[in-house]
């Protein structure tokens, strides 16, 4: 049987166990990103390698996972942790990446670079999933993006430039053909009707989705 091309990053933000998490991961190789090792503990998973500067790695969190190979970087480096995990799963074979506990925590710095770090990864031609369980965030390059969410969750689309040629379908508030100036707000909080269907002539965005906020009812 042929790896998994599928990795899953486990990175330092907030994570929630959910069905939805599980089954995005399952059967998925995994690498872990500093503090991010924590997770490996609720998913009761032992990665293949363990990078970072380990200046957020407990000690009692160290000596859980003694066996698993470590790549250790100084803290004065050209990229982040989770950045460095992603290389090593792409040399490893990686043709679609999770990063789980992308958002939420402490470093919103990092979180926004997730998001950020996603979009170009999928602009290379990953399929990629930015999750924290709560919360997924799915890159939508120019092109077409179905996406399986409850009917009655929230999702929004944010957009890093202008978008030209948006079509949100099967969504409360549908749209078509429709022009995006960068900043603006009117794609945020629509309501899923099921498998929502996107489609993006031009420009860079994210669709940021709540599959278990169902306040949209």
């Amino acid at each position: 049987m042929s790896q998994s091309t599928t990795f899953t990053i486990l990175l330092g933000g907030e994570l929630r166990m959910t069905d939805r998490l599980r089954a995005a991961v399952s059967g998925s190789r995994f690498i872990a990103a500093d503090g991010g090792m924590r997770h490996a503990v609720a998913l009761g998973v032992e990665p293949e390698l363990w990078v970072g500067d380990f200046d957020s790695t407990p000690a009692d969190l160290l000596a859980a996972f003694p066996k698993v190979p470590k790549q250790p970087y100084p803290a004065a480096k050209a990229a982040t942790d989770g950045e460095i995990a992603v290389s090593e799963a792409i040399d490893r074979g990686a043709t679609r990446l999770i990063l789980a506990g992308a958002m939420g925590g402490e470093r919103s710095d990092h979180a926004i670079q997730h998001l950020l770090y996603g979009v170009q990864l999928a602009e290379k031609g990953f399929d990629v999933l930015l999750t924290s369980g709560d919360e997924e965030a799915v890159p939508l390059p120019p092109g077409e993006l179905m996406l399986q969410l409850p009917t009655g969750s929230l999702f929004s689309v944010l957009g890093f430039s202008d978008l030209t040629g948006l079509f949100i379908d099967n969504a409360r508030y549908p749209l078509r053909d429709f022009h995006l100036p960068f900043g603006t707000s009117r794609t945020i909080s629509n309501v899923a009707e099921g498998a929502v269907r996107f489609s993006l002539g031009s420009g860079r965005a994210i669709v940021l989705a709540r599959p278990y906020d169902l306040s949209g009812v």
